[in-house]
């Protein structure tokens, strides 16, 4: 797919679960189930899938997915796999090296969505990818540095604090064109200031959903996740966000659906629905 300068390509970088009544808050399982199956522990099956955008002189990231820095026991608790895909070797698939990576988009910092941003080797803690800016909301940056005991293990330091201790952490404030074509929408009902990327040309739109819509399965606007921190908030967000998709024929992206990529979406007499399903 292209938009404006960018080539844009979808990128798994690992395979997880967490609990299906978390994923979908008041929806009971008799009906998030059949999309949605779960394992003898009440677990989903979840991806984290990130966008590459590759121009002449830019090649860009939007969130960096799991971390392999975790311990046994939390990769069991999270049924985390990176084999066969993960971050680096789906970029090296393309023939892109870490070194290659000049920007980094987070749209939080929970440790799904950045945990890929360092590594261990040797047991020292380092930068995936040297050579790149990473940026992240001012506000979620202060609130992820002293969060809430509901969702403070959502956050995992090592993640993302060493960005800011190499100056390579660019704290953006707002919706702003962040890059040329690369626009940030700030929403803040699952957690403060999480920003969802909107790329854009005079023809095309795709919106890196991150956890306002986090699966195709959540489209419906009553589906939202028993994690978020102002679930009002969130409903009011994807209304919003959806009546703009539906009229505007944007492209929704997923990061963590392991089924649908991506899809566009219709007005029906029960809601909003896909209208088509894209593979990227």
């Amino acid at each position: 797919m292209q938009i404006g300068n960018y080539k844009i390509y979808s990128i798994l970088s690992s395979r997880f679960a967490l609990d299906g009544g978390a994923m979908f808050g008041v929806v009971p399982k008799t009906l998030w189930s059949k999309t949605n199956p779960s394992d003898e522990l009440n677990r989903i099956e979840m991806v984290t899938r990130n966008l590459l955008l590759v121009s002449d002189d830019k090649k860009i990231i939007i969130d960096t997915g799991n971390s392999q820095k975790m311990n046994e026991k939390l990769r069991d608790i999270y049924k985390l796999r990176f084999f066969p895909d993960n971050l680096i070797s789906s970029l090296g698939s393309l023939n892109i090296k870490r070194e290659d990576i000049t920007d980094v988009i987070l749209t939080h910092l929970h440790f799904d969505h950045t945990g890929g941003s360092t590594y261990l080797e040797n047991d020292d803690l380092k930068i995936t990818f040297p050579n790149a800016t990473y940026y992240v909301q001012k506000r979620h940056w202060e609130y992820a540095s002293s969060p809430s005991e509901r969702d403070r293990a959502s956050f995992i330091k090592d993640d993302f604090i060493p960005l800011y201790e190499d100056d390579q952490l660019n704290l953006v404030d707002g919706n702003l064109e962040l890059l040329p074509d690369i626009f940030t929408i700030v929403v803040n009902g699952h957690t403060t200031a999480q920003q969802i990327i909107k790329i854009s040309d005079d023809t095309k739109t795709i919106l890196f959903c991150a956890d306002l819509i986090p699966m195709f399965s959540h489209i419906p606007l009553p589906y939202i996740m028993g994690y978020d921190l102002r679930p009002l908030e969130t409903l009011e967000e994807k209304r919003k966000i959806l009546e703009m998709a539906q009229k505007e024929k944007w492209i929704l992206f997923f990061e963590h659906d392991p089924y649908t990529i991506a899809c566009t979406i219709k007005q029906t007499e029960k809601g909003y629905a896909a209208d088509s399903i894209l593979n990227i």
